[in-house]
């Protein structure tokens, strides 16, 4: 890349923008986490920024977009396509200020996003199967309508706004080491990482992305954003085909390096903060907390680190099946199948080797169509709470000294 490229946004766009949104964003807490630091191993501090009025971090560059838009006397409309929760922070925020916001979302949208964007007062369009669909819509609107296009991680002036969660950190804590951000479309970790880079070189900053969705990962193996066909994640929020091309420019100077999660690490996560922090995150904002306990960052041990737990509009249909993934991730739950004899006391002795072992059963179901020919047996698919992956393992080889048959 040519040295001399001039960059979007600069430091003083972050502190303009800092003492712009002062008095419509929640400085959100920035905690020790005394549970999550005894696990880690690690001094481990949360920026709640789930605590917003619309449940994430997109509130501080929505903002800073709208302001700076009436400052120049640009208050005829915005537009803007997105699936969840830029739409919300600019629906939320337009409101305040009286511009009216349109949002064009694509059909997979979560159902409680768009009625809470129609609540606010958006006006919501569906359009396409995709988020490129719905973006092309968006362009139509706005050049027929004389709409101002906000893009919800790359515009200079979101940057500028999410940047401030960086500098808040900063005064929050005063002896850092490291701070690990979500990496989605990058505007997030671009801003941040400019203002904490600026400020306190010496502090890591440290990305991470889903392994189903790697944009950021992708583009720094080509030099440039490029197209990523992202897989199903639990952290939707940062399932981004490319990521931002004036993020990418910023964060590649300033970010020190990148790690990837996989789902059974994000869902991990996401059980740990609820269990231990009593907070409700969704996958987006538990990818860096996904990135320690998975062991993509074990240099930390022993130093102070911040989390930023970005996101917390978790859609609650999937809330108990993604527990249930944590809590099998965590070896806290087991299913397998046993065979036992199909004479009376059977199943009466197979329990009791359960609760023996101190495993709790959740759920017995026999299968007689398809177990073999012997009909003095018969198959039990089992389903039992267990502590961790290492009482699994015992329980297993105490069913089978009790003479009960584990087929997997």
């Amino acid at each position: 890349m040519n040295k001399t490229t001039t960059l979007p946004v600069t430091f003083d766009d972050i502190k303009a923008a800092q003492k712009r949104i002062a008095d419509g964003i929640l400085l959100s807490p920035c905690h020790q986490s005394i549970a999550l630091s005894q696990l880690c191993e690690s001094t481990i501090y949360c920026k709640l920024e789930y605590l917003q009025r619309t449940g994430s971090f997109k509130e501080r560059g929505a903002r800073n977009a709208l302001l700076l838009l009436q400052e120049r006397g640009n208050t005829k409309g915005v537009i803007a396509a997105s699936a969840g929760n830029h739409a919300l922070a600019l629906t939320y925020h337009g409101t305040l200020l009286q511009i009216p916001v349109t949002v064009v979302m694509p059909g997979f949208a979560p159902l409680i996003k768009r009625m809470s964007c129609e609540k606010m007062g958006a006006n919501v369009i569906l359009h396409g199967e995709t988020f490129a669909q719905a973006k092309r819509k968006a362009d139509e609107i706005a050049a027929e309508q004389g709409l101002t296009y906000v893009h919800g991680y790359d515009d200079p002036a979101i940057i500028a706004g999410q940047g401030v969660t960086g500098l808040e950190i900063l005064e929050q804590i005063d002896d850092l080491n490291a701070i690990v951000v979500p990496i989605g479309g990058a505007g997030l970790i671009a801003g941040l990482a400019l203002a904490v880079k600026t400020l306190r070189p010496e502090i890591e900053i440290i990305g991470v992305e889903p392994e189903n969705a790697p944009c950021y990962t992708k583009a720094l193996e080509a030099g440039k954003p490029t197209f990523v066909e992202s897989r199903p994640t639990l952290a939707d929020g940062l399932a981004i085909a490319e990521v931002g091309h004036n993020a990418f420019e910023i964060g590649r100077r300033h970010i020190d390096r990148t790690v990837l999660v996989n789902e059974k690490e994000i869902a991990l996560a996401i059980v740990r903060l609820m269990e231990l922090e009593k907070s409700v995150v969704e996958g987006s904002g538990a990818a860096g907390l996904a990135a320690i306990l998975g062991g993509k960052l074990p240099e930390l041990k022993g130093k102070n680190v911040a989390l930023v737990l970005c996101g917390g509009n978790i859609d609650l249909g999937i809330l108990a099946r993604l527990i249930d993934i944590g809590l099998v991730a965590d070896g806290r739950l087991s299913k397998f199948t046993a065979v036992i004899s199909d004479r009376p006391g059977g199943l009466a002795h197979l329990a009791k080797v359960i609760a023996e072992n101190g495993a709790s059963v959740k759920q017995i179901s026999h299968d007689r169509a398809f177990s073999d020919a012997n009909i003095t047996k018969v198959k039990v698919l089992c389903t039992v709470e267990t502590r961790d992956a290492n009482h699994v393992q015992k329980l297993h080889e105490n069913l089978i000294q009790n003479g009960i048959h584990i087929l997997n």
